[in-house]
């Protein structure tokens, strides 16, 4: 195969449909922390899995996590409401069969406990949903995502780092 000509523009892009193609590809979720204004945090019962897990779900190809998380929340649970900031990035690794992925959380803001008192739940995907006092998570959702909450309810300052929930020391090479 003739290598494209970089010198123009029909090259260039020739030469990025070569790397898109070859370059690895990595799952996006997107989820967003709800908290009442009494500290429990919005936790989704889901139909194809045992443990609850904050609201949100896969980022569409061409989508913003941003984007992602507002249109699942309100696909899922009928919601409309806004991003703030980013509270996290976290890498997953492999899981029970699904390769690894990078998770951005969100930060959906305080909101009265009414907020989810009619909600209109996707049942396809949503049993229930429920506020969880923070201690209670740990014994409801996934180990990797009771460690990602409790690192967002800590009030660190920016974005956290997050791999498998856990924070890392990110310390610079020799």
């Amino acid at each position: 195969m003739e290598r494209p000509d970089l010198t123009t523009e029909s090259g260039r892009l020739a030469a990025i449909r070569v790397l898109n193609a070859r370059l690895p590809k990595k799952r996006l979720i997107a989820q967003g922390l709800i908290r009442s204004t009494d500290g429990d945090v919005l936790l989704c019962q889901l139909t194809y899995k045992q443990a609850h897990d904050l609201p949100g779900g896969i980022v569409d190809p061409d989508e913003s996590p941003a984007m992602a998380v507002l249109r699942e929340i309100e696909e899922e649970l009928g919601l409309v409401l806004e991003a703030h900031a980013l509270r996290a990035v976290n890498w997953l690794p492999p899981y029970r069969g699904w390769d690894d992925a990078l998770l951005c959380l969100f930060d959906l803001g305080v909101h009265d406990r009414s907020l989810v008192e009619h909600p209109d739940l996707e049942r396809r995907e949503i049993r229930s949903v429920r506020w969880a006092r923070p201690e209670e998570i740990p014994d409801l959702v996934a180990p990797y995502t009771a460690r990602m909450i409790a690192a967002a309810l800590a009030e660190t300052p920016g974005t956290l780092y997050l791999e498998d929930g856990s924070p890392l020391d990110l310390v610079g090479g020799s």
